[in-house]
């Protein structure tokens, strides 16, 4: 999957989570970027792409994540191996 697929599939689960058409996934976005985004979506948004790029990532690679680049960068190596 390219990074370009990574960051579609990544546009379409948050414009399906936080209910908002215009979102579109970057690499520098963060929490504060979204209306809305808060602890609990955050754990439904980890929880989505884990379900739909078929991916799962530990714990402690959840609590590194600063943004939805390292996400999208995290995404792409699970799914190279």
């Amino acid at each position: 999957m390219t990074s370009e697929e990574v960051y579609d599939r990544l546009t379409a689960i948050m414009r399906k989570l936080f209910r908002d058409e215009s979102l579109v996934a970057r690499p520098e976005m963060t929490a504060q970027d979204v209306k809305g985004w808060d602890s609990l979506t955050h754990i439904r948004f980890v929880l989505e792409v884990e379900r739909g790029l078929k991916v799962k990532f530990s714990t402690s690679e959840i609590a590194k994540f600063k943004n939805v680049g390292e996400l999208a960068e995290m995404v792409e190596r699970k799914l190279a191996l």
